[in-house]
């Protein structure tokens, strides 16, 4: 065991080391995602002068807290995992005592890590000039709020890596991830909270594994109506379905790749 977490610690350590060489780049990318704060001035606007069941401090508090949910469960792999296929890089991985996956897991790890200090600093910058925003939640809302991310997180990692396994048919396997990006940006709760839709709409997108890539652990945390035990069971079966996929992909990718003389 002792060796085993040695060798995790080695390896989040090496990742967090080469993340921090492009603090620049992180600043840029923790900006790159501050969608979610121009909508909120949409939204604000829009309950000041419309019928919603949503305050215009209601919107800001849902709206910065999607801002950090996409920065904590921002995900990459395919494209990651793509180039190594396409550049012959993934032979050389499959020779180590290690599947390939852990070195993604252990590089966004380390980003999180890295990227954090910068999207908390906006976070209260944000509360600073907009203190009527600003609430406390709950001690059992952040812990559900954390554990509900960590699953997100999890759930949109296996989703991508997952779309990431055609790479081994296609060289263009990154094209999956930007038309269900599409799906993600309307549904999951990124482009408005899922309590403006219809209610019928909203009953068929909860069935889908979007509301709970954004929408549930925001909900969590600034009190929105949500199913809190479907919600969970929600996210651990749809990890359950995608994983299952994935490791079907997997063996049958690794069929493929060794077919062509890798």
């Amino acid at each position: 065991m002792k060796k085993i977490l040695r060798k995790i610690l080695t390896l989040l350590s090496v990742y967090y080391t080469y993340m921090v060489e492009y603090r620049a780049e992180l600043i840029l990318w923790v900006l790159a995602g501050a969608l979610p704060i121009i909508l909120m001035g949409v939204w604000i606007q829009a309950a000041q002068g419309g019928e919603f069941a949503l305050t215009p401090a209601d919107f800001a508090r849902y709206f910065i807290t999607v801002f950090f949910v996409r920065q904590v469960t921002v995900v990459w792999v395919i494209w990651e995992f793509e180039k190594e296929i396409v550049e012959g890089k993934l032979s050389s991985r499959l020779l180590q005592p290690l599947d390939p996956v852990w070195r993604h897991v252990a590089a966004h790890l380390s980003e999180r890590v890295a990227r954090l200090p910068f999207a908390l600093l906006l976070v209260f910058l944000f509360f600073t000039l907009y203190p009527q925003a600003v609430w406390l939640p709950s001690w059992w809302q952040l812990l559900l709020f954390f554990i509900a991310c960590i699953l997100s997180f999890i759930l949109r990692f296996v989703i991508q890596y997952t779309f990431a396994m055609f790479a081994f048919w296609t060289e263009r396997a990154s094209a999956l991830e930007n038309f269900w990006f599409l799906f993600y940006l309307f549904l999951s709760g990124l482009i408005a909270p899922l309590d403006v839709f219809p209610e019928t709409v909203r009953t068929v997108v909860m069935f889908t594994p979007f509301p709970y890539l954004i929408h549930f652990p925001v909900s969590l945390l600034v009190g929105l109506p949500v199913d809190v035990a479907g919600g969970f069971l929600a996210i651990l079966a749809w990890i359950f379905i995608f994983f299952a996929v994935n490791r079907l992909l997997w063996l049958g990718g690794l069929k493929r790749y060794s077919g062509m003389g890798a």
